[in-house]
């Protein structure tokens, strides 16, 4: 077994809340979550929101504009869509302690809160990431070695 396997958890939940310390890092919302309706996943405070839409062919959703609103956005949060292949993600804390990783497979999301993370590809992945602008360049990030202990299981 390599590390990439050994150090990944996996559940069949299919919304998963990767927590430490008290505090939200992660959700994932895997892709057989299918239930009808509208369901919000975050709470309002966090600035990137992420909700599953799932209705009948002639639901119309009424027309409308998104007002202007000022905003304070303290940290970037991501979401990314696996469209295809397999991805692990290793969490972090804010003092760079590898925590544990989780798999995500084709049709899975991930909103990324808090905390720190990193990324191995385990199969040719074609995936989206959407995150707030603008873009800080260098100021966005602050970039470490983080990689899961050998043979650690999460």
């Amino acid at each position: 077994m390599s590390l990439a396997d050994a150090a990944v958890q996996t559940t069949d939940q299919p919304i998963e809340k990767i927590e430490h310390a008290g505090e939200l890092l992660a959700l994932i919302v895997r892709r057989e979550f299918a239930e009808p309706g509208i369901h919000f996943f975050t709470p309002n405070e966090l600035s990137q929101q992420l909700a599953f839409m799932r209705h009948p062919a002639g639901k119309v959703i009424g027309a409308h504009v998104h007002n202007p609103v000022t905003r304070t956005v303290a940290y970037t949060q991501e979401t990314l869509f696996i469209r295809r292949g397999r991805l692990r993600v290793d969490f972090f804390d804010n003092d760079q302690t590898y925590l544990e990783s989780r798999e995500l497979r084709e049709g899975d999301v991930i909103l990324l809160i808090q905390g720190g993370h990193g990324f191995e590809v385990l199969e040719d992945l074609e995936m989206f990431e959407v995150k707030q602008g603008p873009y800080a360049g260098d100021a966005d990030k602050t970039r470490f070695d983080g990689r899961p202990p050998s043979g650690r299981n999460g």
